[in-house]
């Protein structure tokens, strides 16, 4: 079974109520939509490849593994905040399960989408 379309369904069972509407598979990506106003969109090619862009309102915010910010203790995870600025990625583990991984994520953007709590205080 295609990764994504697995992974659609499980968030459908876990996350149903938390939704507006079943997830959108694509061939590389899906796409929840979340009650909060929160628009996921997961691209996962393997455990140690991944990209989970979210806009909340008009914030953009993303993590992904690409292997550019050595300097940060999370590489090669990271995230993009909204105002631009990369941190190391308090949410995903590089190697991990994908479910694991987007479960996380959920469940953190359910509860504080811009990631304030998590980030206050956080050094890159």
């Amino acid at each position: 079974m295609n990764l994504h379309l697995e992974l659609s369904e499980r968030l459908d069972e876990h996350y149903g109520t938390q939704l507006t509407g079943p997830v959108e598979t694509r061939l590389d990506a899906l796409i929840a939509h979340l009650f909060n106003g929160v628009t996921l969109e997961a691209r996962i090619a393997a455990p140690n490849a991944y990209i989970f862009t979210w806009t909340w309102g008009e914030a953009l915010l993303r993590i992904d593994t690409a292997p550019l910010h050595n300097d940060l203790a999370t590489f090669p995870n990271h995230l993009h905040d909204s105002d631009g600025q990369l941190h190391h990625d308090p949410l995903t583990r590089c190697g991990a399960a994908p479910w694991d991984n987007l479960s996380a994520v959920i469940e953190a953007l359910i509860a504080d989408p811009l990631l304030e709590t998590r980030l206050s205080g956080a050094t890159p």
